[in-house]
This record gives structure tokens, sequence and C-alpha cells, in this order.
């Protein structure tokens, strides 16, 4: 979503860490090209004036001015104060200290909101809650039956009005309460009808819903597409149900980042969650000061290492460390962890998390179907072959070739990476399955494992 704006940082921060000390007018002009890189992402007025209000106070200020490098001096302000208008720290759903904790969902038409309950209940499960999902939507045609498809893909159980009874929502929310307590549930999700700001109606009956389920949460879901239109549907929904915090959707689009820089400041409201894709787990909360990093192309290392412990299995970790350590890593020690990195998401994205990545790295558009192919040609041999890759001859490549949908010269590129990659690894350890020393490493000669 920030990928333009991180691209504007960029190159701003490129020319001012080629100047020695700043003068007021180098403040003015940074300032005026911040101002315009916000504007550009659709950022609320307001809040840009009171960003670059707040930079060119600190920036002009001693902090800057004593600084033995004033450049990296202004980056971390401008760091700080985009975490400030981000909403500062990371917010948190407020629990009931007597369960259910109840969170009513709510929001326009189109923003993402059943699935958004769907993503929440599987985080809130996997913390070892208790969760049930409400169905109050009868509005739009088959929003039931799609909760109850999400709930079973997260093993949460969803409850909703008989299909033959009236569609009152109000009602279903009312049953939903005496559902929770009779099940024993920690937390209740309410999916809420999708409605227009304009619809009096519909507006009523959310506060209908508010006042019978009392929620302890009342969440906004908003289209990170919508810029900064979004800060109007949240103060149209804060006057109405009096918001507790906002989901914001779809940030892996094409958006340019106004509403996550505009909601907080205007409104008044933090955001709590982020949709970062359409798989059911691209769902995490919302730490400002680590997509301020991502923004200015920081990375996020502490979102990266949250990703890989979800991702990968303790056990085969180690087993894979130990076959590294003795120089014995196979074809399936490679599949196995190759698919447990695939699980954190898309490489590209992974990339951008990594501090220190030229920028040209970040920006390119990496090839996942090179992935697949390589998957098809090791899932295409047998056991044995993966084991000990030296016994496949001539025959077995070709039908290893054909298998994979590959050709034979994929097989064979494919297979002397491979061995490369083994040569180094003993070159490295010394084949002893010892850490090697530093001096065991200058000096070596590590040409002969490049292609």
């Amino acid at each position: 979503m920030f990928d333009a704006l991180a691209d504007r940082f960029d190159g701003i921060f490129t020319r001012l860490r080629s100047r020695g000390k700043l003068t007021e007018e180098d403040v003015d002009a940074v300032a005026r090209e911040i101002r315009l890189a916000l504007l550009e992402a659709d950022v609320n007025v307001r809040v840009v004036k009171a960003l670059i209000s707040r930079l060119k106070e600190r920036a002009n200020g001693a902090e800057v001015q004593k600084s033995l490098s004033p450049a990296q001096q202004v980056i971390k302000i401008v760091h700080e104060e985009l975490i400030t208008t981000l909403g500062g720290t990371s917010g948190k759903l407020t629990m009931s200290s007597k369960p259910p904790t109840v969170v009513m969902m709510c929001g326009l038409q189109g923003a993402g909101k059943t699935t958004a309950a769907a993503k929440l209940a599987r985080q809130l499960k996997s913390q070892g809650l208790q969760v049930l999902l409400v169905a109050a939507d009868l509005q739009r045609p088959a929003a039931v039956e799609q909760l109850r498809v999400l709930g079973q893909r997260v093993d949460v159980p969803v409850f909703s009005a008989p299909d033959d009874a009236p569609k009152d929502p109000v009602q279903v929310a009312r049953d939903s309460m005496e559902e929770a307590a009779r099940l024993g549930k920690n937390v209740v999700i309410v999916d809420t009808a999708g409605r227009l700001q304009v619809d009096a109606d519909l507006m009523d009956e959310l506060r209908d819903v508010r006042d019978v389920v009392q929620p302890h949460n009342t969440l906004l879901v908003v289209d990170a597409m919508t810029g900064q239109e979004a800060v109007n549907v949240a103060t149209a929904f804060d006057d109405a149900v009096s918001l507790d915090g906002i989901v914001l959707t779809k940030i892996d689009g094409d958006a340019r980042g106004g509403a996550a820089l505009s909601v907080k400041e205007v409104v008044g409201k933090p955001i709590l969650f982020v949709g970062t894709g359409e798989k059911i787990e691209d769902f995490e909360p919302f730490h400002p000061d680590r997509m301020a990093s991502r923004i200015l192309g920081m990375g996020d290392v502490l979102t990266l290492i949250e990703k890989a412990e979800e991702a990968f299995d303790s056990e085969s970790a180690m087993k894979a460390q130990e076959a590294l350590a003795k120089g014995q890593f196979t074809l399936e020690d490679f599949l196995d962890q190759m698919r447990q990195v695939r699980k954190m998401g898309p490489i590209g994205s992974l990339l951008k998390m990594m501090p220190g990545m030229p920028k040209e790295l970040r920006n390119q558009e990496l090839d996942e179907g090179e992935i697949n192919r390589v998957e098809a040609i090791i899932c295409s041999m047998t056991p044995a072959e993966r084991r000990d890759p030296s016994v496949i001859n001539g025959s077995r490549r070709l039908r290893i070739a054909q298998g994979s949908g590959t050709t034979t010269a994929d097989v064979n590129a494919l297979l002397k990476q491979f061995k490369q990659v083994q040569q180094m690894m003993k070159a490295i350890t010394g084949g002893n399955g010892k850490r090697p020393k530093l001096n065991q490493l200058r000096g070596m000669d590590l040409s002969q494992f490049q292609q």
C-alpha cells in the first residue's frame, strides 16, 4: 500500500544525506517535499499540516543543529512523527473482566467486514480464547452462509437465526448472548449488515443491535482503497455508535496510504488490526512503529520474526539446522524449509520487511512461478532420489522432468545448484558438524561455488 510513498521518502532522504550542516532553508525544502509526498498519498490536509508543523519545529531546534549527523537526526524525527500520526502505541481489544467480551463489527457495504470478523476470530482462537461468531447481517444475500463457511475454515462456531425465522438482526443479537453464555464462550464477534452513511434506517438498526449486545469493542471495518474518505466514514460511524477502533482491510492493494495516515489523528480512534491479503491468515495487529519503519524503508524485523515463529515448525527447523551443520542437507530438507517459508507470505512482501534492502530489490517483481517449478521438480523425485541426488541418471532426469512439467535442463540446473550448496556447507563446516572459526572463513575462495 505504501510503495509509492516509500519511494518518495527514499528519494528525499537520499538527497538529504548528501548534505552536511542543514540550514533553515534546507529544512523548509525537505518539509515541502514531504508535504507534497503525503498529499499525493491522499493523506488528510489537516493531518499533513500538523505533521509538517511538528517536523519543522523539531528540525530547526537544537537536537538537529547540534547533532553530528543532522540528516540522520531529521530522518529520526520524521520516523517519530510518523509513529505519532499513525497512533503512537499499539492498541488492543478491551477484554471484559466478566466474559464474554463482545466485539461488534460495522462498516460500509463491501469493506470486507464479514471476512475481517472471521480473521479476527481465527486470531483470538489462536490465543486460546473460545470464540463465537454471530451472523447478524441479514441484509446482504448469502452473508449468513458466507460467515458459516468462514467459521468452518477457522473452526469457530457461528450462531445464526433459523432459515424460516423473521429477518430481525436485533433478535439474533439478543439470542446470541444467551447462546454464548450457554456454551461458555470468552469472546462474541457480531457481524452486522453493511450500510451507507446516508441510510438512517440501517444506522438506527445498528444502534439497536449495539444496545442489545452492549459491546466492549465497536470496530469499524474500513477499505484502505477509500483513501482519506475513510476519515469521513469513521466520523459518521463514531457519531452514530461511538467507535473503539478501526480495522483497515486490503492494505496489500494499490491504495496510497491516506486512510492509515489520517484516521487516528482526525477521528481519534486507533487502528487495531489490518488485513494484509485475501487468505484467512492474512490479518495482524497494527503497530504504528513498525508501519512507520516500513514506510521509510527501514524494514520490519519484529513482524518478520513473528511470521517465522508462526510458520516454522521448531522440530523440523532444528533438524534442518543439524543437517546443515553436518553438511548433510538433502533435497527433502530443502523442500520442507521452502514450504515453511512460503507459509509466511509472498517472498516480495518478506523482502520489504528486511532492513537495508535496496529499493531496486524491494520493488522487484519476483516470479513465484519459479518456486512452484522447483517444488514440482523435487516432488517428482522418489524419496531415495531426494536423499541422494547422485543416483539420478539420464533416464531418471527425463522421468522427473515429464512428471513435473519441466525440461531436463531445468532438472539439471536444480541439481547443479543444490550440489554447489552442499559443497559450500561441507567446506564451511569441514564436514565435522562443527561451526567454523572466523579464521577458517577468512580468505576462503568461494568462487568455485558460483554458477
